[in-house]
């Protein structure tokens, strides 16, 4: 569907093909490849970009400058009104060959916008405006390759560009008696009211997808599996975890959100440990736009045991400002844990203990000041005590991977797996097919008098049941 300024606001009849905010392109359609787009950056007082310039890099687009102005931030047009008209006469000349801004079409701001604002740059500059959130989007939309994560985005995605079609609603009729903005106001809310249809049509898709996967993780539960789930900062390494774990390729680059649908796999050598590999978290991210997301967490959080990663090799505070917003994501948003002085431990269930583990990954990046820095802060957190990994070099990989399954299992039994009695009766490889089917053996030893002895990591109802069928033939060392 194509946007008109006529069929967006009361008067006025030349073309407006973009709506603020929608990603570049007219309302409906949808654009994933921004690759070599330049673009101007505006930004208030001295705040750190860094974050936001990976993430526009991430998405090949070259930002030419960036523009700051001191001060507070206009409700009206985040720059004040002269300055932004500064930018406007740029843009409007930037067509000359020697002009530094020749072919930027995207003016990006380094914040969460409100739709007044979006609006007001936009009608201002005259070429797309992105914020922090349309960014976000954009990338989201760029990197959406299953059903699952399209759905997901484009529900995030209408949910935002509805708060900008209300703001031009609202400013078409503002001064106008109600019920008569005029047909371009008729015309807009005939607009709003069909994303109000796609946005139900998207969550009961959504919602049967949700219930899908709470079956699916039923069905493993029952069947004895059990679920660990890596969450984090975007980018701290979750993929490569995933599959120094598991074996199991998976999409693993130097990229934020470069995963945003859940991918599932059995840790190595182990049928009846899981892992869930899903979208990292990031700082300021409004809760409409996450909640979008909240089946494709469930699958990691609601988990057997949890891990909680972040990259040890960033300088301090940005450690600090990952780790902060991974904890409060999960222990607030998904748990529903107050965090206080005393979080957490104090403050919830002593279950929770056994259910999340830190892991500071690319430690083979980090000096040992940064480790240090790492662990203190990680303790300043109120986060367990973390283990210190490289999926690189493997340092740290088998405390880890002995860990998880000592939270999952307890410690390994030793069992003796007796020969063939007398009387006849099953093999004794059936018995050793039986262990390797319910836990995870990491050793075995074969005895002359016929007996095999198996260390195994496996939780005490399957062990149960297992000796309960081995007709006295599996005993524990």
């Amino acid at each position: 569907m194509r946007m008109t300024r006529r069929t967006t606001m009361a008067k006025g009849s030349e073309e407006f093909p973009v709506l603020a905010g929608t990603g570049g392109v007219a309302l409906g359609e949808a654009r994933t490849n921004h690759e070599g787009r330049k673009a101007i950056l505006l930004v208030r007082g001295e705040e750190d970009t860094r974050e936001f310039t990976t993430l526009v890099a991430t998405m090949g687009i070259t930002i030419i400058e960036t523009l700051y102005q001191a001060g507070h931030i206009d409700p009206r047009g985040f720059f004040g009104k002269g300055r932004l008209q500064d930018v406007a006469d740029e843009l409007t000349s930037r067509n000359v060959p020697t002009h530094p801004w020749k072919e930027v079409d995207l003016v990006l701001m380094h914040t969460n916008a409100s739709a007044r604002q979006l609006v007001g740059v936009s009608d201002a500059v005259g070429i797309e405006v992105w914020d922090r959130v349309r960014l976000l989007l954009a990338l989201f939309t760029s990197h959406a390759s299953s059903l699952e994560a399209r759905t997901q985005v484009r529900i995030a995605q209408m949910q935002s560009d509805r708060t900008v079609l209300r703001e031009l609603a609202n400013q078409a009729t503002t001064g106008e008696r109600a019920g008569y903005g005029g047909a371009g106001s008729t015309a807009l809310q005939a607009i709003i009211d069909n994303m109000n249809r796609e946005l139900i049509h998207l969550r009961k898709r959504q919602k049967k997808h949700a219930v899908a996967q709470s079956e699916r993780r039923k069905q493993r539960s029952r069947g004895g599996a059990m679920t660990v789930g890596l969450a984090g900062y975007t980018n701290a390494g979750k993929s490569s975890l995933f599959l120094s774990l598991s074996g199991k390729e998976v999409l693993v680059k130097d990229k934020l959100f470069s995963t945003l649908e859940t991918t599932i796999g059995r840790m190595e050598a182990s049928p009846r440990v899981l892992l869930a590999d899903t979208i990292g978290f990031i700082d300021h991210l409004p809760a409409s736009t996450l909640d979008a997301f909240r089946a494709t967490l469930a699958e990691a959080l609601e988990s057997d045991l949890l891990l909680i990663l972040a990259d040890v090799s960033d300088p301090p505070q940005e450690l600090e400002r990952k780790l902060f917003t991974s904890r409060n994501e999960v222990f607030t948003r998904f748990y529903g844990e107050e965090i206080d002085e005393e979080f957490p431990w104090q403050s919830v269930d002593t279950s929770m203990v056994n259910h999340v583990l830190t892991v500071l990954t690319k430690c083979d990046q980090a000096t040992e000041s940064q480790k240090e820095e790492g662990i203190a802060t990680v303790a300043a957190l109120g986060l367990p005590e973390p283990i210190l990994i490289s999926c690189h070099t493997g340092d740290g990989m088998q405390e880890l991977k002995d860990t998880i399954l000592f939270h999952l299992f307890g410690p390994p039994q030793d069992l003796l797996l007796l020969p063939v009695p007398a009387h006849g009766g099953r093999a004794v490889e059936g018995l050793v097919s039986d262990v390797y089917d319910a836990g995870l053996v990491s050793n075995r030893i074969d005895h002359a008098d016929g007996i095999v002895e198996l260390r195994v990591w496996i939780h005490e109802h399957a062990l149960a049941r297992l000796l309960a069928h081995s007709q006295h033939r599996i005993e524990v060392k």
